[in-house]
């Protein structure tokens, strides 16, 4: 007597459907949770839980993608680690953009804070 190879396929296809089923209800009950997630994604992680604005929180969402991780810079990206800019010469950069790096990354009032921060690296 043989056995039937695909029972085995439909056990595994049925497990799989109800693991998705329970996740999905995990979901909807997390929904206000992933909602203050979601939000807080989309505005970059600049501000703090506070309110205050974080440049490094800014920094980690916006620039490392060119600048690396450490900020040291990575090929057209210039390193942000003792920059020989000055601080408003840094936000002036911040603001209009230079180079590949495009305008408007930090909001206007927090151009001081995010070139004092940018300066303060060592």
């Amino acid at each position: 007597m043989q056995k039937n190879p695909i029972i085995p396929f439909i056990l595994i296809m049925a497990f799989g459907i109800g693991l998705i089923f329970f996740m999905s209800i995990d979901g909807v009950g997390n929904k206000a949770e992933l909602a203050a997630t979601e939000e807080g994604a989309e505005n970059g992680g600049g501000e703090a839980s506070a309110g205050e604005f974080d440049p490094e929180a800014l920094a980690q969402g916006k620039c490392i993608g060119c600048h690396g991780n450490s900020y040291e810079g990575t090929g057209a990206a210039p390193a942000l680690v003792g920059t020989a800019l000055s601080e408003d010469e840094v936000k002036d950069v911040l603001a209009n953009g230079k180079g590949i790096m495009p305008p408007g990354l930090v909001p206007a009032e927090n151009l001081d804070a995010m070139a004092a921060w940018v300066k303060s690296l060592e």
